[in-house]
C-alpha cells in the first residue's frame, strides 16, 4: 500500500480542520452582519418615525420609533 504516510495524513486532517473551523467563523459573521448602512435601512419606518417626531414630538411617536427598531434588528442591527 502506497500513499500518504500516515503521520504526514493527520497533519492533512487537521489543517484541514482548522480551515474548516476558520470558515465557520467567517460564514456565521457575514450572516450576522448587516448588509446595509443603518442610514439606508427600513426607510418607510424611518420616514413614518421622522414624520411624526417632526409634527407631533418625540414623546407622542413611541409607537414608530419602536416600529423602525424592530425593522433596524431584523435587518441585523443591534439597537
Amino acid at each position: 500500500m502506497g500513499g500518504v504516510p500516515i503521520q504526514n495524513l493527520t497533519s492533512v486532517i487537521s489543517v484541514q480542520s482548522q480551515k474548516d473551523e476558520r470558515s465557520t467563523a467567517a460564514a456565521s459573521e457575514l450572516n450576522s452582519k448587516p448588509k446595509k448602512k443603518i442610514c439606508c435601512a427600513c426607510p418607510d419606518t424611518k420616514k413614518l418615525r421622522d414624520e411624526c417626531i417632526v409634527e407631533h414630538g418625540e414623546a407622542s411617536c413611541e409607537k414608530w420609533i419602536e416600529a423602525h427598531k424592530k425593522c433596524l434588528r431584523a435587518e441585523g442591527f443591534n439597537v
